[in-house]
């Protein structure tokens, strides 16, 4: 048996010609168009990838987006000062900052400035209230780009067990909310777990987000499981790989999301999709 490839790039481009694009066509006919900022401190090769995917898919969609470049000795005032002139901006839709920062920043500083209306990498503690609370929100780009692909593989949440390897607040805690509101059942594992392999052979659907190289492989995985690796790495050999062993679990796994092309395009499709939502609630 090998596994359906779950290609978040398809999934991810597909929806944004088919559902984002007609959204953006109407609020252009009420005379709005979402338009996206981005604030990137510092020069990091992943990070300047990233904003130019973000870009891209902008484009794709018709809204506009835009990179504010600072360098890395720029002062959390000065930044905490755009942050607010984009907060009082109406034509601004919404603002995000890249991770990584520098470290003489703030990061929660900078994120509670952040209005939350505003904040479409769902981050702002608002926002992620609301979540918690299963009310309507602008939700973390990743978890909510992670619940489409699964959905888009075929697999219903409703019953499944859903064993989440990972708590960051980014990833791990907040998609496992969100699938919780899907009526899952869900155990979340961490470095302090007790018999890892004992929970993951419980999953029907395994979502790895720990930032280790292929720390999980195929023999861990239940038969049929559906599989979303959230991790980038770039091998010594050259190449990348997730936190997931892609060749063994791809040949017990129902489905598995790859790396690179997996996540990453439908957390920019998210992002893209809470920009418009943003404009939509603007009206």
């Amino acid at each position: 048996m090998s596994a359906h490839i779950i290609s978040g790039k398809d999934i991810a481009e597909n929806l944004l010609d088919n559902e984002l694009s007609p959204r953006v066509e109407a609020l252009k006919a009420k005379g709005i168009t979402p338009k996206l900022i981005v604030i990137l401190i510092g020069d990091h090769a992943a990070s300047a990838s990233y904003v130019r995917q973000k870009e891209k898919f902008a484009e794709r969609a018709g809204i506009k987006a835009e990179t504010w470049r600072y360098e890395d000795d720029v002062t959390e005032t000065k930044i905490l000062d755009e942050i607010e002139a984009i907060n009082q901006d109406e034509s601004i839709h919404g603002v995000i900052v890249q991770l990584p920062m520098p470290k003489h920043i703030s990061i929660e500083k900078i994120l509670r400035a952040i209005k939350p209306e505003k904040d479409v990498d769902g981050f702002t503690p608002e926002n992620v209230g609301q979540l918690f609370l299963g009310e309507p929100t602008l939700e973390c780009c990743t978890p909510k780009g992670i619940i489409r692909m699964i959905e888009a593989s075929g697999e219903d949440f409703n019953g499944k067990h859903v064993v989440v390897v990972g708590r960051s607040n980014i990833v791990g805690k907040p998609v496992a909310i969100l699938a919780l509101n899907k009526n899952a059942t869900v155990t979340i594992c961490h470095s302090r777990t007790k018999d890892l392999d004992a929970q993951i052979a419980q999953a029907d659907i395994l979502i790895v987000a720990v930032g280790r190289p292929e720390m999980i492989n195929g023999a861990q995985i239940p038969e049929g499981c559906t599989v979303i690796d959230v991790g980038i790495h770039r091998k010594e050999g050259g190449g990348l790989c997730g936190d997931v062993h892609f060749d063994s679990a791809v040949k017990k796994a129902r489905a598995i999301s790859p790396v690179p092309g997996g996540v990453g395009p439908m957390t920019v499709f998210s992002l893209i999709e809470n920009t418009i939502e943003a404009a939509e609630k603007s009206l």
